[in-house]
Parts: C-alpha cells; sequence; structure tokens
C-alpha cells in the first residue's frame, strides 16, 4: 500500500491553505475596475439637475456635485478607484438633493401663486356680492 508519508500530508495541507491565502492578498491588491456606472450615473443626475434649472434654486448643491464629480474624475486618473466611486455617489447625492431642493422651491412659488390667486378671487367675490366679513 503506497500511503502518503506524514511529511507529504503535512505538505498538501499547507498547500491547501497557502494557495487560497495567496490568491486572497493578490485580489487585495489588485487595483479595482473603473467605477462607470457610479461616474455615468452622477453625470446624468447633474444633467438632470441642470435640466431643472437647480442653478437657479438650489446653486450651493449643484456646485457641489460639480466639485466632487470632478475631483471622482481627477481620482481615477491617480489610479484611486475606490475613492472616486464614493465621491462619484457622493456626487450624484447632491445632484440628486439640488433636484428635490429645485422642486420644493418651485412648488413653493406655485403654492404662494394659488393662495395670492384665490385671496384675489375672494376679493373680488366679496365686492361683487357686497359681502362684508
Amino acid at each position: 500500500m503506497n500511503s502518503p508519508s506524514p511529511s507529504a500530508r503535512v505538505s498538501r495541507r499547507r498547500l491547501r491553505i497557502a494557495v487560497p491565502a495567496l490568491l486572497l492578498f493578490t485580489a487585495a491588491w489588485a487595483n479595482p475596475p473603473i467605477p462607470t456606472a457610479s461616474l455615468q450615473a452622477a453625470q446624468q443626475s447633474i444633467a438632470n439637475a441642470e435640466h431643472v434649472e437647480a442653478g437657479t434654486h438650489a446653486a450651493a448643491e449643484l456646485s457641489e456635485a460639480r466639485a466632487k464629480i470632478s475631483a471622482a474624475q481627477s481620482a481615477v486618473t491617480q489610479k484611486k478607484m475606490i475613492e472616486a466611486g464614493w465621491l462619484a455617489d457622493e456626487a450624484r447625492a447632491e445632484a440628486e438633493l439640488a433636484v428635490a431642493r429645485t422642486s420644493l422651491a418651485k412648488a413653493n412659488a406655485v403654492n404662494a401663486d394659488m393662495e395670492h390667486s384665490n385671496a384675489t378671487l375672494i376679493d373680488e367675490m366679496q365686492r361683487k356680492t357686497g359681502d362684508s366679513r
């Protein structure tokens, strides 16, 4: 019977542990891919914010989004892909906040206009009926 020697069994065990550990170590040092999806999502969100005129109603947030997408693109050129992904995600969030603030400002303006119109209508109705509430 040909059974492996005790030293051969120990070597195989070490190999079973060493190979996955070496692969894991190599993967940890490998450069992650460019966060293309995050960059594109951020750019699309910024374009959407510009489309809804966020520069007028949420200039600070839009400016911050532009600064972060620029920093993300710079991080890509410096091969800092994880940082680039984070910055791109932050840029997208800032742009979405700008869109939300713009929507709120526009809704508040419409609401104020409607309240003014209602007040004018009530005044007209009271004047025509002679009601003096």
